[in-house]
């Protein structure tokens, strides 16, 4: 026994709560992170390359490819009659979205054959050689215009009601309708799709794929080759960004990789273009949304009937689920007394658009928002007036519209704590009296919040397994079914286990995740990776922690209370060992030092059919001041300052989820101001590469960028370690960017009309805005941009 004092036994190195670099961190700063292109290939790697259509919508009269198999290097030409299982990868069953394209396209850019060659630029140019008759065929690429075509829904509406939606509108004070256009938004990670496929014997393959969901990757290999799930082997170390686009986008390439590999008895990778990639891999969803609201004199909101329109594209994939989180997040902080929010999921001849961070809740937020502030600039008032006036209370007050009750509201505390540090109120006056004296530069201001589920609506995906192997030596081996892209989840989950065992964090190694260690995971998606996995990671070590203590307690004769799991140590009686020394012991007493643990999210339910239940566990908050100028005489603009007060309960690494948030702030900031995707007539993709498509630079990034976590906040509920989900609330963060910009232009009208920008707010959209109100003020001769009247 070792009884002399040393400074680890009071702290551990890297436990929960506290800040921690990301685990690869230096290597993807030095470059020496592995990605699946960076893996040695096997001698005679072949390689694979999409041959694509350039129809919107067409039936295929003839495909000749008898060029592309004659070309140099081509091993093999695949098309969907060489598929040995179903042709089909739909995430959904509805069987609707093709391996390969046979007999019609759906959309421009959809995959029709596979081109295998010894090396990828072989492969590429080989593609290039095909033949394709067409039969023109009809299409729709746009949400309005596939719903006054009576283009088909892609799956069935969801409709949220409570109250009585007619009486409630009939019967408030004033009413007002509108419309408002939400943008699309390529995920566009750093590291594009790719997928590596080695055959074994038998049925069986390895596939490493750059995925968020390996065991949907598992399924749908097995699928399209015919077999069952124990024969496919998915492997994701990590990947380079994924942000939702990898949770199904990644099935195609992976099915291709595998049945290319099985017939050729080879090894395939297949890595696309990012132009290719683009312009066949899904979205964001486009929204339409309409809005008919009721309201009272003092802004509060009565009734609310809105229907939220989407571009899903030409197969259901998860337009579905998406559509139904717009309508969970419609309402955001506000409380409505009437309410009917139905979605339109719509077809269309479009790439099938998927998940993205946030799921279809940033779209229903940004539409309950735009109702606030039409509300607040036809009453000429503070739209912060407004929401403070219709956030969520008490009884009778905090019931959503799917009938879930708000138990944790802490959305007041935050908007007022933020209220006064960001020194809002001041600000905005002095902003006022800036713009009375400035003839071009308009500055404005704005505090929107943030209030978002979290849990998967389909209540099955709220579980999650782990491995957790203690060595003899004391080191720990950790695998769980989440996946890493960047958000640092392995380093979370690692904490987590260090601070059950209370050892250090080195001391815990994570190696990739594999469907061979932990079965049937769940998407790493919906916000939930940590609290799901975190949470299996534990209940195995404690499964393991029990064996150690009843052997403990039995070896050296003291009751089971008395063995406690100290830093880097394990007190037994009076007596401390060293955690390695104490490991060794229970090994050689047979002791198992193994488990799988697993965890299922408690007391959620939900019921679709009569839109009521509790689709969510737990509300993450946050609100966010921003503050732009603008040049009215050309649109654009500049972000000067924002100041973001967040919760995410008690925080497991507060370096982490501060990364999170400020990622998050940018990307939505780009999702609503500068990233369009744009369709010519022909229904092809014109925003497919870089050169066309604007993220925001690091010179976009706000000038003056505060984030502070609500360090106050404790998770209600008993998520692990008291913490809350980080990876999408605060992608909603940034439609206080968008609401600012609409002050900035709302000024050229003396705050009396609703600019109803649309997104993204490119400088176009903000000058077109600009030149409206400058009309209307010369029309209806309404104060001008000087203050006189025009």
């Amino acid at each position: 026994m070792d009884t002399s004092p040393s400074r680890s036994r009071t702290e551990i190195s890297g436990g929960a709560h506290t800040p921690r670099k990301h685990d690869s961190a230096h290597k993807h700063v030095t470059g020496s992170a592995d990605y699946i292109d960076d893996m040695a290939e096997p001698t005679g790697t072949l390689h694979g390359y999409l041959g694509l259509t350039d129809r919107a919508h067409a039936t295929i009269t003839s495909l000749d490819l008898d060029a592309v198999r004659a070309s140099e290097g081509v091993v093999a030409v695949l098309t969907g009659a060489d598929v040995p299982g179903v042709n089909d990868i739909s995430p959904s069953g509805r069987n609707d979205e093709p391996v390969l394209a046979e007999g019609k396209v759906l959309f421009h850019g959809q995959p029709v054959f596979a081109v295998i060659a010894e090396s990828r630029e072989l492969a590429r140019r080989a593609a290039k050689k095909a033949v394709i008759g067409y039969g023109d065929l009809p299409h729709v690429t746009d949400v309005r215009a596939a719903m006054e075509a009576d283009y088909p829904l892609v799956t069935d509406p969801l409709k949220l009601e409570r109250g009585d939606i007619e009486a409630g509108l009939a019967a408030a004070p004033k009413r007002l309708k509108g419309e408002m256009r939400i943008g699309g938004q390529d995920h566009f990670y750093l590291e594009g799709h790719i997928a590596f496929a080695i055959p074994g014997e038998d049925d069986e393959v390895t596939v490493w794929s750059s995925t968020q969901h390996p065991s949907e990757v598992q399924h749908m290999v097995a699928h399209a080759l015919g077999t069952v799930s124990n024969a496919v082997t998915v492997q994701v170390r990590r990947m380079g960004g994924g942000f939702g686009g990898k949770e199904t986008q990644s099935n195609q390439f992976a099915a291709i990789a595998a049945i290319a590999a099985k017939k050729l008895n080879r090894a395939v990778k297949i890595r696309p273009d990012r132009d290719d990639d683009m312009i066949i891999t899904g979205k964001r969803h486009d929204f339409v949304v309409d809005y008919d609201v009721g309201y009272d004199e003092s802004g509060v909101i009565h009734a609310v009937d809105a229907t939220f329109a989407a571009r899903c594209g030409f197969s259901s994939d998860l337009s579905g689920p998406v559509t139904d989180r717009a309508l969970f997040h419609a309402d955001n902080c506000y409380f409505y007394q009437d309410v009917r929010l139905v979605s339109k999921p719509m077809m269309t001849n479009t790439v099938s658009n998927t998940a993205f961070r946030g799921f279809g809740g940033p779209q229903g937020m940004l539409g309950g928002e735009r109702m606030i502030e039409d509300v607040a600039y036809a009453l000429g008032r503070d739209p912060l007036e407004i929401r403070k006036a219709n956030f969520y209370g008490g009884p009778g007050r905090d019931v959503t519209p799917y009938h879930q009750t708000v138990e944790d509201n802490i959305i007041g505390r935050i908007v007022e704590e933020l209220e006064a540090s960001s020194d809002y109120q001041a600000r905005r006056a002095e902003i006022i009296d800036f713009n009375e004296n400035s003839p071009v530069v308009r500055r404005g201001i704005a505090l929107t919040p943030v209030k978002f589920g979290i849990s998967f609506t389909a209540t099955w995906y709220n579980q999650a397994g782990a491995l957790v192997h203690v060595y003899q030596d004391g080191s720990i081996h950790l695998n769980h079914g989440g996946t890493e892209m960047g958000q640092g989840l392995n380093t979370k989950v690692a904490q987590v286990l260090a601070e059950e065992f209370q050892v250090d964090l080195d001391t815990i190694r994570i190696t990739a995740t594999t469907t061979g260690k932990v079965p049937n995971t769940s998407a790493t998606a919906a916000s939930s990776g940590t609290d799901l996995n975190g949470m299996a990671a534990a209940n195995a070590a404690q499964q393991i922690k029990t064996r150690l203590i009843a052997f403990a307690s039995e070896k050296f004769s003291v009751p089971a209370e008395q063995v406690e799991f100290i830093p880097n140590h394990v007190r037994i009686g009076n007596e401390l060992m060293a955690f390695g020394d104490f490991i060794k012991l229970a090994y050689q007493a047979r002791i198992q030092l193994s488990a799988a643990g697993f965890y299922k999210t408690p007391e959620i339910h939900w019921d679709r059919a009569s839109g009521k239940g509790r689709p969510f566990y737990y509300f993450a908050y946050g609100a966010a001041v921003s503050e732009v100028s603008v040049d009215t005489l050309t649109g654009e603009y500049q972000v000067d300052r924002v100041d973001v007060l967040h919760d995410t309960g008690r925080s497991l690494n507060p370096a982490l989820d501060i990364g999170q948030i400020e990622g998050a702030f940018v990307q939505g900031m780009g999702w609503l101001t500068t990233e369009e995707l744009w369709w010519d007539d022909k229904g092809r993709l014109r925003t497919h590469a870089p050169s066309t498509y604007k993220i925001p630079l690091a010179s976009d990034r706000p000038k003056i960028f505060n984030v502070k976590l609500a360090d106050w906040a404790e998770n209600r509920e008993p998520t692990i370690r008291r913490s809350k989900a980080v990876g999408e609330p605060p992608f909603m963060l940034p439609i206080s960017v968008l609401e600012a910009l609409g002050m900035a232009v709302a000024s050229i009208a003396d705050y009396q009309v609703s600019p109803k920008l649309d997104a993204p707010a490119t400088p176009e959209r903000v000058l077109m805005a600009v030149e409206r109100l400058k009309a209307l003020v010369a029309d209806a001769g309404m104060p001008g941009e000087d203050g006189a009247d025009a």
